[in-house]
């Protein structure tokens, strides 16, 4: 990914998932990949950002509180949860933040 989100005026949420990955993809790519379209479609998704250089840190925002919810409890998404604490992550952290302020060039 290589682009900054298009959010909307503040406030919103953002879900923070940092991240240490095992090693091997082992399905890793293809099922990010899913993810990634998955959530294009997911009510109150506004955006995403990610980056990984040995920590892995992906951004999602979101209209509000009751969107996040929903799409952690999505099927396809808790399979991928599920995958994730089996093989994929030796770490991780969800932090979940209300964006009040932002600024840009």
């Amino acid at each position: 990914m290589s682009s900054i989100a298009n959010t909307p005026a503040s406030p919103y949420y953002a879900v923070i998932f940092t991240s240490l990955r095992t090693e091997g993809d082992d399905g890793y790519d293809a099922m990010s990949e899913r993810m990634m379209a998955l959530v294009a479609d997911q009510p109150g998704f506004l955006g995403v950002e990610s980056a990984r250089d040995g920590v892995g840190i992906t951004v999602s925002y979101w209209q509000d509180l009751e969107s996040i919810k929903q799409w952690k409890a999505q099927a396809e998404h808790l399979e991928a949860q599920a995958l994730g604490h089996q093989k994929w992550y030796s770490s991780f952290k969800t932090r979940i933040a209300k964006v009040e302020r932002e600024y840009e060039m």
